[in-house]
Parts: C-alpha cells; structure tokens; sequence
C-alpha cells in the first residue's frame, strides 16, 4: 500500500484551498517578463510562506532546467534536533496541488548518508513550502527530500557531487537568510551573505547568516571545484513586503552556471547594455528620463571596455581591468568616457551618436603568468583567446583579445604592448610582469 505523506502546513505557509493556492502562484507567473529561461540544475532559494518569498522562490525555481526528472530539497530542521541527515519512507507527498512522488531509489541510495526519520518531518515547512511552486513549474517531476541536521556542509557537498553527472537531476537548496533584524540591519547582513555566495567565500560564511548555511555552503563548495558561478536571481526582505521595518526575515534567490559569469551577462543582457552606453552618452546633450530597471546581476562588481567606431574607424576606447566597482557604473563611465575623455580624440558630437557603433567587452579577473623569460612569456599566451596586460616599474599597458586581429603573431603582440606601455620592443627585466585574461564581446 502507499504511503502518503499529509500537507503540514497548508492553510498556514500557503493556501489550503487548491483553486486559492493555484489563483496566488498565478501571480508569481505573471511576473514571466523577469524570468529569464531555464539553465540551471541547482538554486538556492527561500522558504517563508508564499505570501512573502513566494515570488522570488519561483523566480530562482524557474531557473532550473525543465526537463529535470527528479529535483533534490535540501532543507534545514526547524522543529527537531538531530545529528545528520533525515530521510523519509513516504512514497507520495500531498498538497492541494495533487501528490508528489518520491524518488525512492535515490532515497534509498542515500541511507549511507543519513537515516529514515519521518518524524523529523511532520510539521516541518522548509521542504513542502517549495512543493505547490515545483508542481506548477514542472510535469511530473520527482523529488528527494533531505532535511539537514546538525552535520558538516561537506556531506551535502558530496551528494551532490555523487549525483550531478546524472543531467536529469537537479537540487534545491531551500533557506532564508538573516532573521529578526531592523530592516537596514537586515539589507546591510544580507548584502555582505550575497557577496560571500557570489565569491564562494566559504571560510567567511557564519551559521547566523542563513538558517541553511550548511545547505548554502555545501553548493558554494561544489560550484568552487567545478568553477562554476553562483547568480544572484533577486533579494529583499519581509519588510518590503509587510512594511513591518521592526523585525525583518531576509531572502535570497541565486543559481548556479554552468559557464563564465560573463557568458551569462552576454547571453542575457547585451541589449540592455548596448542600449545603456548609447544612453549614457546621449545623457551630455540631453536629460534621460527614462527609467532603467537594473538587474541585480549588474549590480555585482565586474570590469569593461567600451568601444566607439564610426564609419570602420576607431572614435574612442576606454575601459577598466579590474572588478573594482558594480558593473553597471563600471559601464556607464567608461561609454561616456568613450565618447568624451579619450585623448586621442575630439569629443562625440551630438549628431554623431545615432551612427557610432558600439561594442563592450566584459572582462575576467586578471591573473599572474608565471615565466622564466620572454619565449617562456609567449609560449603561455593562447592566440585570439588571451588579453594581456604587462606591468614593469611604473609602466604598464593592455590588449584585449580583439587586438589579435591586427596582430595575430605573438611577438609583434608582445612588442606592440610594450611600445605601448612607453618600453622598446626589446625590453625585458626581471621585474617584468604579465596578467591575462578572457573578454566576452557584445556588439
């Protein structure tokens, strides 16, 4: 016979109603314009009743691929202590929405991890609270419940290690993230969490931060030994929804990518930012009053050139080589210094602007190249892949990549960056220094 596990908190956490649960994720789905398409196969989303994370819960749920056949739900224990991981021996999961079958052969498979305790469960919200929005999401899908205890975050890292190769899985991490503080308290912890999370900081990650810090920190594990980025999905807190500024409960909503941050930006939002430089340089001659919604992701700090031609012929180019400031200020100043500030032009011209052409290049974090001499230095340098940039006493200069073009052979690479840089083409020391990095173009 089946086991069927009760909703414990409907008519609590959601609706208890399927029509009223249904009606109040309608909403969630009408925000579709912010949703950006599935790519992901592990998020980190919260878990406070749908009226108040419901939106950004589905928003980072809707990251995750469709076509996923089973879904982890790593969740924390609120309302039992125990030591590991509990697991369930109910076969089915019900909510208004219907029933939720249970993986039961990954369920079993994990038996060397953690242990059945379905007590652990029965008025727990961490794992149910995220089962109406996967019902709605997706077809049919699976899930394995995990509720974590006291444990180490690399138990969970190495589940899903074990289980990532597998394509049709995928695994949420269920967790809100500072509690009860004032409402600037809270923005301020949680802007510090969000960074942490993005730089996979895990020696700074603290237990206070998040209820699921160990869940949290299992994934920031796993996506620092793929290499792989953790993306800011959306972020407030109670406050913004109840307008109780007093004692605030903080959410967050991030996924992970499979690429280069970069390669995410540039798939997703090179119009907003080609359509934001020529803005921005259009803003000298006339006020802007348009309003721009920024997404948070640009908000991040991350490094750019941006480039200006007219009629094929270089008109400006200015840009930054380190990650020093959010992204998108990072673009705005180097578009209008472009256009304006570039020594070796006159500025742009208000009738010029509609026919430059525009092009950004996002760049990663530079790092050392270690060389015993010169043919050492250009051996390592990969050809229409590599920017470069040389540093030796108070000099120093960089190509991007795109420079290649006009300068496919590494030498004259290398010697043209040192002319550049204000040495001779023959120069080397050693205290001669080079950085490379990659650059994402969008034109």
């Amino acid at each position: 016979m089946e086991k069927i596990k009760p909703p414990s908190v409907a008519g609590t956490f959601y609706s208890e109603s399927a029509e009223k649960l249904k009606q109040d994720i309608s909403f969630f789905q009408n925000d579709e314009d912010n949703i950006l398409s599935s790519y992901s196969r592990a998020v980190i989303v919260p878990h406070a009743g749908l009226i108040y994370s419901g939106n950004l819960a589905y928003l980072g749920l809707s990251a995750l691929k469709k076509n996923l056949k089973t879904l982890f739900i790593f969740a924390p224990a609120h309302k039992m202590y125990f030591e590991g991981i509990s697991l369930t021996s109910y076969d089915f999961w019900q909510t208004p929405l219907g029933n939720v079958e249970i993986d039961k052969k990954i369920n079993e498979e994990l038996k060397e991890f953690g242990f059945i305790n379905d007590e652990a469960y029965k008025q727990e919200h961490s794992v149910e609270i995220q089962l109406p929005l996967i019902q709605t999401i997706f077809n049919n899908v699976k899930i394995v419940p995990v509720l974590i205890g006291k444990t180490d975050y690399k138990t969970i890292s190495k589940i899903i290690e074990k289980y990532y190769d597998n394509e049709d899985l995928g695994f949420i991490i269920s967790s809100d993230l500072s509690h009860f503080l004032t409402y600037d308290e809270a923005k301020k912890e949680d802007y510090i969490t969000a960074h942490l999370i993005e730089h996979l900081d895990i020696e700074s990650f603290k237990p206070e931060m998040a209820c699921n810090s160990t869940g949290i920190k299992a994934l920031m594990n796993f996506a620092k030994m793929k290499n792989f980025p953790l993306l800011v999905c959306g972020m407030f807190n109670s406050g913004d929804v109840t307008g109780d500024l007093s004692r605030v409960v903080g959410y967050g909503a991030w996924a992970l990518y499979e690429g280069e941050k970069n390669a995410f930006i540039k798939k997703y939002y090179s119009n907003f930012i080609l359509e934001l430089c020529k803005l921005s340089i259009k803003s000298a001659y006339e006020p802007i009053n348009e309003k721009i919604e920024v997404p948070l992701i640009m908000k991040q700090n991350g490094a750019s050139f941006v480039t200006l031609e007219k009629n094929g012929s270089l008109r400006g180019c200015i840009g930054s080589v380190g990650a020093t400031r959010p992204l998108i200020q990072d673009i705005i100043s180097n578009a209008q210094n472009a256009a304006f500030k570039d020594p070796r032009f006159y500025p742009v011209q208000k009738d010029e602007i509609d026919k430059l052409k525009i092009a950004v290049s996002l760049l990663s974090n530079p790092s050392p190249i270690q060389f015993k001499d010169e043919e050492d230095l250009l051996s390592q340098l990969i050809q229409d892949v590599d920017g470069l940039i040389i540093k030796d006493k108070e000099k120093s200069a960089v190509y991007l990549p795109s420079v290649w073009k006009q300068l496919p052979n590494k030498k004259d690479f290398l010697n043209n960056l040192k002319i550049k840089a204000g040495f001779t083409p023959d120069y080397f020391s050693n205290t001669f220094e080079a950085y490379r990095f990659r650059a994402e173009y969008i034109e």
